[in-house]
Parts: C-alpha cells; structure tokens; sequence
C-alpha cells in the first residue's frame, strides 16, 4: 500500500470519525465545512481506488488530480514565470512584443542592444552598406499575373496568408478583412471557402480552393463548375489558389475539429456536423501535373481570366520540376506559385507531420525559384512565400532567396489578440481567434483589432524598406541569395547559397544544369507526381537548418 493509499484511508476513517464528533460536539460553519471536506474525499477516493481507468489515481487516491490540474496550468506557468525571451517555440517572447507593438503603433525599439546569440551555427544575418537609400515607392508592390492572364492584381509585399472561417471565428475573419481593406492587402480565405464575414468589408480575397473543395463543390464532392463560377466572378475574389499541400502538415488533409463545426460552417463548406472535417490528402481534380494544368485552365476561363495559383510546401524537387515539366508541355502558365514552410503553422496536425515532413519555407521557395529560372519560366510566375513571418527580416530573407511577395498568418493573429495559448484545436481560445464558442468570439473587437491588422503589415514594411535602403538597395528586387550570411559551426560567416547549385535561365531544359538538377529534371514526370527518392543529398550541398 503506498503512502498516499496509507493517508486516504486514515482521513476515511479517523477523520471521518474525529469530523462527526467535532460537529455534533461543537456544531457550527468550519466544523460543518470540515465534516464536508472528508466526506467528499473519502467518495471520491472510493470512485479513484475502484473505478478510475488512471492508474496514478488507483495509486495516490484523490491526491492525484494535482498533479492533472499542474499539468493542465504548464503551458502558462512556462511562458509567463519560466521561459526567457529566446526559448519559446513556434514563438519566443522577442517575436511575439515585436508583433504587439507594431500592431498597436507604440514604440518597436529594442534597448540595450541584442539579446541574440550571434555566434550560433546557422545565424543568419545581412550585411550592410555605407550609401544607405531610399525605397522606390513604385518597387513597394507586384503585379501578379502571366500573359495568359486577363486580370492581373497589384499585390502588397505583406498579406494575410491562409485563415478559413471555420478555424478562426467570424469575427477574427471581419477584423482580419476589415484590416487587409484599410491596408491594401490582401487576404487568402483558406481552403474552407468564401464566408459572408469575408466580403462583408469589402477587402481583396485570394479564394484558396483545397482538396476538399469548399465552396464549389456537388453534393459527391467533386468539382462543381456553376458554384466556382459563382464565386470566382465576385469583385472582391482577385485571385484562386489551388491548395496541394501544407507547410505544417504536408501530405495530409485539412482538418477542422467537429467542435468548432456551427450549422453555418457546414452549410458553407458542405460537410457534416457529426464527425471532424477532414479535407483528402490528395487534390481530386489535381491527380498527376497534366491534370493540374488543365484544372488551372478551366479555373482560369471559368474566372474570367483572375490568376491562378498554387500552394504548396517542397517535398521532393523532382516533384515539383513535374509541374514545370507539365507547364511546358501543355503551354499553360501558373500565375503565382505560394511556396509554405514546414515550420509553418496549423490549427490541427498530427505531431509527427508537423515536425517531420516538408522543406522549410527558404529551402523550398530557393528550389522553386532556381527551378523557374532553369525552365525558363520565372519572368512569367511570381512567387509568394508563406511559412513563419514575424520581423521585417523573416520578409527579407524570404525575397532573398526568390519571393516576390510574402504571407503571414500566425503574427496576423497575434495582431489580432492571440497569446500562442496553443488551444486552436479545442474550440477554447482564450482571445476569441481560434473558436466558434459565441461567448468567446463576441469579445473580439472588430474595429479596433482590423486596425491592429493594418498597423502591424504598414509598419513591418516600413520597417522592412528601411533594412533594403541599409543595404544600399532602393528596390526588393535586388535582393540575391547571396546577400543572406549564414554563421557556420566553425563560426565563420558564409553566403547563404552553399546549397543546391544556382540556374541560369532555360538550364534545365537545355540539359545544362548541374548533375543533382539533371537528374531531378530527369525523374520528373508529367503523369504522375510521386518520384522515388533516389537522387541523395550530401551534407555540403543543402544545410539541416535554414540554408
């Protein structure tokens, strides 16, 4: 019998008996409350040493939710008491007031100088120029769009990435629009289709069209064409992006928690109240690269000629060279390409695909960027780099290795409220972002939270034209891998791309690239996606971390 099974049945009898003597003896409130006391813990220490599943409660009767209820509180005492301004992940503290402060327009300063280790492997740094500039306002945006495209779209160098209604509340989508209008960028609805809350301020939307086809789709599942129509023709709808994959659960559906499915989110996405929403893995009308372009093709006319875009996060590169290959031989062109990280974020992923699965964002948007310019494509598609964006710097190193534009989605987020409590899949977010409970949705104050939107994205980018203008640059465009510096284990400083080789333009197609490119280019296959992982990879040629 252990300690604890020894205590239970001490206060279950001596102190039940001393408890009743003392009442009737001396009869009041505390002998009363004493009296209560032990006779709720001599139940429930009954119901823990017969009945309980937990072992711990079989052991240590009653003291053991203790421990659940420490538990349960960790998150918190570790972040507010414990963790310093480093060590938190996805993240740290440093990031997270970066984000508050330039949401509310109060001072971004930091005093005293960096807490950063600078000397860490992998530290990745520019460096600057003593003919500091200023930003072309004309370079401050980028015009989306090939020449297949009727309906190009001036796009902002920081907008809201991938949020569907149904994951984040009615009123974080408001706020999230209202802001993006304010602002002048965009926001990409997410794969759970175009709410009302999404055209209700008028903001410019990029319509993400997943695998399970939210929005425009039959009651089979599959691909309706009237419903696309629809939609895609709304004024407000600038851009479709076909979701393939995503940076935080590459190869695995979306997933919405039965939980936080109201009666308006079924109606909208089409799907059952009774079970969790999970979208294929697989894009159904995407099977093999040919297919992906015609689908691009149909989505595209059926518009009525507004650029269509893809996202994804980088597996293998012979996957995606199938897509260039697909591009090429069936002569039609993507418009824009949005490349996510695996240290992307997500509402719901199983562990491992999170932390096991996918490029990081500037490992995949290089490759794709090498991988157009090679084609002989990168004049006609802009790219667009998702992933985790919380400093200026996150914009620029992103455009260093070939972005055109980035997205961000957590620090949105933040700007709205969110605290990193990690309970987006629970339904139970403490700041009414990640929740359908109205109770906790309705204290999310549209007005002054889309303002927050709009601050934060004006004044990263302030922040963001002013380290281009450092560097001795006056337009993002100048912007090469090389001006990225990484710190090595050796504690040298290196440009960043020691990694996959660079292309010229039409290398690959000409059979001129490298031997690791050719034999990418080689595997590639425009019938069918998947490629055997044979061509491997040597430790000198691509980093573990970053590039």
């Amino acid at each position: 019998m252990t300690p604890v099974k020894q205590l239970y049945w001490l206060i279950a009898t001596l102190g039940n008996i001393s408890a009743v003597v003392l009442y009737f003896m001396w009869p009041g409130v505390w002998a009363g409350l004493l009296l209560l006391i032990t006779v709720l813990y001599t139940l429930l220490g009954i119901y823990d040493l017969n009945y309980s599943s937990h072992t711990l409660n079989r052991l240590y009767p009653v003291l053991a939710y203790i421990r659940y209820m420490m538990e349960s509180i960790r998150p918190e005492i570790q972040q507010y008491f414990i963790a310093n301004n480093m060590e938190e992940k996805p993240f740290n503290r440093e990031q997270r007031e970066l984000v508050y402060r330039r949401a509310k327009g109060v001072n971004d300063t930091l005093p005293f100088g960096t807490q950063q280790d600078l000397m860490q492997t992998n530290y990745l740094s520019i460096w600057h120029s003593l003919h500091p500039k200023v930003v072309k306002e004309e370079s401050k945006r980028i015009s989306i769009g090939s020449s297949q495209c009727t309906q190009p779209y001036s796009a902002s160098l920081l907008n809201i990435s991938a949020m569907s209604y149904g994951a984040l509340s009615s009123n974080a989508i408001e706020a999230l629009n209202c802001g993006a209008k304010a602002g002048g960028f965009y926001h990409n609805t997410g794969e759970g289709g175009v709410s009302p809350y999404h055209l209700k301020h008028g903001g410019d939307l990029v319509w993400q069209i997943g695998s399970g086809l939210f929005g425009c789709r039959n009651e089979h599942g599959r691909f309706d064409e009237k419903k696309f129509n629809a939609v895609a023709t709304n004024n407000a709808i600038k851009m479709i992006e076909i979701k393939l994959s995503q940076g935080a659960k590459p190869g695995h559906g979306g997933v919405l928690p039965k939980a936080k499915i109201t009666d308006e989110i079924a109606a909208i996405r089409g799907v059952s109240q009774l079970h969790d929403c999970v979208s294929p893995a697989m894009h159904p009308e995407c099977p093999t690269p040919l297919a992906l372009m015609t689908f691009v093709a149909k989505l595209r006319e059926l518009s009525g000629g507004k650029p269509i875009g893809i996202k994804l996060c980088i597996g293998h590169p012979a996957e995606f060279l199938s897509i260039c290959k697909a591009m090429i031989d069936s002569e039609i062109l993507l418009d824009f390409i949005t490349v996510d990280g695996a240290e992307g974020g997500t509402g719901a992923a199983p562990l491992e695909f999170s932390n096991r699965l996918g490029m990081m964002c500037l490992e995949g948007t290089y490759i794709v960027n090498q991988a157009l310019i090679g084609c002989g494509l990168k004049q006609e598609i802009r790219i667009i780099a998702a992933g985790k964006t919380a400093s200026s710097f996150d914009v620029l190193a992103k455009m260093a290795v070939g972005a055109d534009t980035v997205n961000a989605a957590r620090t949105m987020m933040m700007a709205l409220g969110c605290i990193q409590s990690r309970s987006c899949n629970t339904n139970h977010c403490p700041t009414g972002v990640a929740t359908q409970d109205p109770k906790r949705s309705k204290a999310l104050d549209i007005k002054a939270k889309s303002q927050r939107v709009t601050q934060f994205q004006h004044n990263t980018l302030h922040s963001f034209y002013e380290l281009i203008g450092s560097m001795g640059l006056d337009d993002p465009a100048l912007l090469t891998p090389g001006m990225l510096k990484r710190r090595t284990s050796e504690g040298l400083l290196e440009s960043a791309p020691n990694i996959v080789p660079a292309l010229e333009n039409k290398q690959l197609v000409n059979n001129h690239a490298s031997a690791l490119w050719q034999e990418w280019w080689h595997l590639a296959n425009t019938e069918a996606f998947y490629v055997a992982d044979s061509a491997p990879l040597r430790a000198k040629t691509i980093p573990v971390q970053n590039l």
